[in-house]
């Protein structure tokens, strides 16, 4: 602080003061945080010094000695984000297409029922799918990837693992979703894979889910709460809600017995696309 020569009489009456030097307070994962530092000011108050010498035409002089005071109770903070990286790249989804959906139905209803699998239906795929975001979810907020085996294709861990490991451990958490908080989902688009031409005839179905998520939902329906219609438009709930985008894809080539697997994944939230 820079005081001038004829005032350091009335700084030593007013103020004893030292700075505390910087040093880290708290640690969040790898990454140490700095507070900045802070002036410890001891004022008498006594004859209201400091009132007095910002009054009066005759006092400008000791203006910038009392603002120097003024600072001392200044703190500064960079403030930190929660936006969620992107675990792949993997087109962020947010509505369903009309012509889309009726392809969906189409395809769903006349091929893949009749010819690829006979028990398979639209509705009860939606529902496991969702136990399934549950799952996988969790063991990438957990970190523990190794157990993502046999849930999602080999060729995506990698991707996966690299993106997971630059995350902080509150955008982890974010990642982590519950069936209850979905409050919609739907199929975006379903595909047939094959090729004739191949002498094994191999046959693949992919399935792009979309679900909408708001955290702590299930817990305001167990209070007898509901969200408004336009909480996406509403503060207190923009930073709570997230999309997920989910590629399902499971092989129906004759004599292989296969399961539904996730070959592609994203975790985003709104808010964040509008900055």
């Amino acid at each position: 602080m820079n005081v001038p020569f004829h005032c350091r009489n009335i700084s030593r009456n007013l103020c004893n003061y030292h700075v505390m030097p910087r040093r880290p307070l708290l640690k969040s994962d790898s990454k140490w945080r700095e507070y900045p530092s802070i002036c410890h000011c001891s004022i008498s108050t006594s004859g209201n010094n400091i009132t007095s010498l910002l009054k009066g035409k005759e006092n400008l002089k000791y203006r910038s000695l009392a603002e120097s005071f003024r600072r001392c109770y200044s703190v500064e903070e960079k403030p930190s984000t929660n936006k969620l990286p992107p675990l792949m790249n993997f087109p962020k989804i947010v509505w369903p297409s009309l012509i889309k959906s009726m392809r969906n139905f189409v395809l769903a209803t006349f091929i893949i029922k009749p010819y690829l699998d006979r028990e398979f239906n639209l509705p009860d795929f939606i529902s496991g799918s969702k136990r399934a975001v549950e799952v996988v979810s969790h063991k990438l907020s957990s970190g523990d990837l190794k157990k993502l085996n046999g849930l999602v294709t080999s060729d995506i861990l990698p991707n996966l693992q690299q993106n997971v490991a630059q995350m902080s451990l509150s955008q982890r958490e974010q990642i982590a979703i519950n069936v209850d908080d979905i409050y919609f989902s739907f199929p975006y688009q379903v595909g047939i894979i094959f090729n004739d031409e191949d002498t094994d005839q191999k046959r693949f179905v992919e399935i792009t889910m979309v679900y909408h998520t708001l955290k702590g939902l299930a817990a305001m329906r167990e209070r007898g709460d509901e969200p408004p219609l336009n909480m996406g438009m509403l503060p207190e709930y923009q930073n709570r809600i997230s999309i997920c985008n989910y590629r399902f894809v499971r092989e129906f080539t004759k004599g292989v017995d296969s399961e539904w697997t996730v070959n592609s994944l994203n975790h985003f939230k709104p808010i964040d696309e509008q900055e």
